[in-house]
């Protein structure tokens, strides 16, 4: 559908795409934690890039019959949110949050899946243009045409379902080669089951022969006067963590693609994190347990491995 562009990109690069004749769609893509007393869309309309609009991924998102939310919507979903937010094809979505990098990856991940190539992730979100001095905006979102957006082709093959994950947490990865790597980006502690979720009466715990490799691992902190904000670790130090996790040899597999691997977190969000940074190491072979932990954990036949 559309040519591929960098996977991230600075925000004075953007700032300088957004000067060129090339269309761009900037949106904000940040998603707080259920727990967490913050309001996405208040904080989009009190500060933004300028020329932004909301990308809310819990309303553009199908139907869960567990009622998970930010679920892969279908064709249509998709297509009509890029028509109400003016995404054409031909568009460079650029995604930002204002985490820095949480909820951004995941809706990149979202752009790809249905063929939209031209798409970035701003390295360090929103905490890093305003770091940069750049200019944001506080009045009124402007408003935006509605474009056309034909339903695209959706991969299914980047998703994996309850069953698939079951089958495969069947098959050890060390042992058996058609098992797919699982790798759970939540915090350490809540794979272990020593740590509780952050969801009420949800189990912690992890699926079987799963990978613990909690998201932040792939990030890095970078101070300011301000405070700081995160941006992806250098490709040298995110093969690092990957070996650190899985073992070079695993590692290597990954990559090349000769092992497909799967993210898992707890709602499906910063599985799109692990996504975006085996991507960025050119890993190609790669899926994502859109329900992730709190799918598998809501389901009483599910076994929960707690190794704390």
């Amino acid at each position: 559908m559309s040519s591929a562009a960098p996977l991230l990109l600075s925000p004075k690069e953007v700032n300088l795409l957004k000067q060129s004749p090339t269309p761009i769609s900037i949106l904000d893509a940040t998603w707080f934690m259920p727990n967490v007393a913050r309001n996405a869309t208040d904080e989009f309309l009190s500060k933004r890039i300028p020329g932004a609009q909301f990308l809310d991924l819990d309303d553009v998102a199908s139907p869960h019959e567990l009622g998970l939310k930010h679920m892969m919507p279908d064709q249509k979903k998709f297509s009509q949110a890029c028509e109400r937010l003016g995404v054409t094809p031909s568009s460079h979505v650029v995604l930002y949050d204002t985490h820095s990098v949480f909820s951004s990856p995941r809706a990149l991940f979202m752009f790809r899946s249905f063929g939209h190539q031209n798409s970035s992730v701003i390295n360090g979100g929103l905490p890093r243009w305003v770091h940069e001095g750049l200019p944001i905006e506080r009045n009124s979102p402007s408003m935006i045409p509605s474009s056309h957006y034909e339903p695209p082709h959706f991969d299914a093959r980047l998703i994996r379902d309850y069953q698939q994950i079951v089958e495969n947490s069947k098959l050890d990865p060390q042992t058996n080669p058609d098992a797919e790597i699982v790798l759970d980006a939540r915090a350490h502690g809540r794979y272990l089951g020593a740590v509780p979720e952050p969801r009420p009466e949800l189990s912690s715990g992890h699926i079987p022969n799963s990978f613990s490799l909690p998201f932040n691992l792939f990030l890095q902190k970078q101070g300011t006067p301000d405070g700081e904000y995160t941006t992806f670790l250098p490709e040298q130090e995110l093969r690092a963590a990957l070996d650190n996790v899985v073992g070079a040899q695993y590692a290597e597999k990954i990559i090349s693609g000769e092992r497909p691997v799967v993210t898992s977190c707890g709602s499906g969000m910063t599985a799109g994190v692990l996504w975006l940074g085996l991507s960025l190491l050119g890993a190609k072979n790669i899926g994502l347990y859109d329900e992730s932990w709190t799918g598998y954990a809501m389901r009483p036949s599910s076994k929960i491995v707690k190794t704390a």
